[in-house]
Parts: structure tokens; C-alpha cells; sequence
């Protein structure tokens, strides 16, 4: 490392929030703003998501999370059947999880979900996880997801009236009376 160069490890511990580019951090929003959302999963906690410190391991995070996206890319015009054809697809670029508050067996969680920007190829979005029990927020995962063509396994540009259908979310969400808390490490 160069003299007089500090990176942002050295600063801040790594569990800071601050750490993760503060200056574009928002304040997160109470349970009821996150409720304006739509609501893409909803599920309550099995015993078997459960790891050696008796809450839900972060693995099952993830995977609740996406279960989500199935139902927003639904709602844009991608359901299941989109993707099992084989011709299109999507690829996760970058994710940004944020752990809030532990979640245990016989909870039930909730994934709303706020739509940020887009470009051609890809879509910008954070899901909030809403602990339905504790009504808490659980976690928070910001992400910027990729239309592909699986033949060519390459970025390739969502299809009009899916790219309509982006648009009109992020006027939508746009529209609301608070700022989504983006990190400002994803991007679309």
C-alpha cells in the first residue's frame, strides 16, 4: 500500500455499516413505508433453516431473497416459463446483504421489494425482508441482475415489454415519500 493511503478496512471495522460508502447510504424505513411495497414471498421459518446458533442461517437469507425475485420477474413479465425455455435467462451481477435482526423457527417473513433503476441489460433493485412475527426488518439485499441469452451466455437487452414494464415499477417507486437506502456499492 501506497504512504498515506488508507483503505476503507483500516478506517472503519468491518461489521460498520459506514464502512460501505455512507455519504450515499439513506436512513431505512419504518415497517409501514417497506408495506407500500409489493409483496413477492412470503414464508414461515422451518426448523431445518435453522444453524448451530438456533436462528435462520444466512444461506436461507439468500435463498428466500430469490425466491423473491421469481415473483417480481413475474410481475415484469418473465414468469417461470420465460426461463425454462432456455433462449433467456438472468445473471446475478452483485448482491449487498445486510443483516438487521435475527429471525427463528415458526416466524414468518415477508419480501417486498423496491425497483431502483435500469439500463439495457440490467435491473437494480432492493429487497426488504420483513419479519411478519417481531415486525421487524430482518435484512435488506440490494442487487443488480442481468437479462442474459443463454446461448450465447451473454448479457443481451430485455425485451420491450419487459424494459416497459421496469420502467413503470421505477416510476412507480420513484413516486414514494422515502428514499431507498442503496449502499452505493451496486449499481445498475
Amino acid at each position: 500500500m501506497k504512504p498515506g493511503v488508507r483503505t476503507l478496512g483500516s478506517v472503519l471495522p468491518w461489521h460498520d455499516p459506514r464502512r460501505y460508502d455512507a455519504a450515499q447510504m439513506t436512513e431505512l424505513p419504518d415497517i409501514v413505508s417497506i408495506r407500500q411495497l409489493s409483496e413477492y414471498h412470503r414464508e414461515t421459518i422451518p426448523e431445518d433453516y435453522l444453524d448451530e446458533m438456533g436462528h435462520m442461517n444466512v444461506r436461507w437469507y439468500i435463498a428466500l431473497f430469490s425466491r423473491a425475485v421469481g415473483g417480481l420477474f413475474t410481475e415484469l413479465g418473465m414468469p417461470p416459463e420465460y426461463f425454462t425455455r432456455g433462449i433467456d435467462g438472468s445473471f446475478a451481477l452483485t448482491q449487498f446483504v445486510r443483516y438487521l435482526a435475527e429471525v427463528h423457527v415458526g416466524q414468518t417473513i415477508a419480501i417486498h421489494t423496491r425497483v431502483i433503476a435500469r439500463t439495457k441489460k440490467r435491473i437494480h433493485f432492493l429487497h426488504f425482508m420483513v419479519n411478519q412475527t417481531t415486525e421487524k426488518l430482518a435484512a435488506t439485499l440490494e442487487s443488480c441482475v442481468a437479462h442474459a441469452d443463454l446461448e450465447k451466455r451473454k448479457m443481451s437487452p430485455f425485451p420491450e415489454e419487459v424494459a416497459g414494464s421496469i420502467d413503470a415499477l421505477i416510476e412507480k417507486h420513484d413516486a414514494l415519500a422515502w428514499e431507498a437506502p442503496v449502499s452505493g456499492a451496486v449499481h445498475a
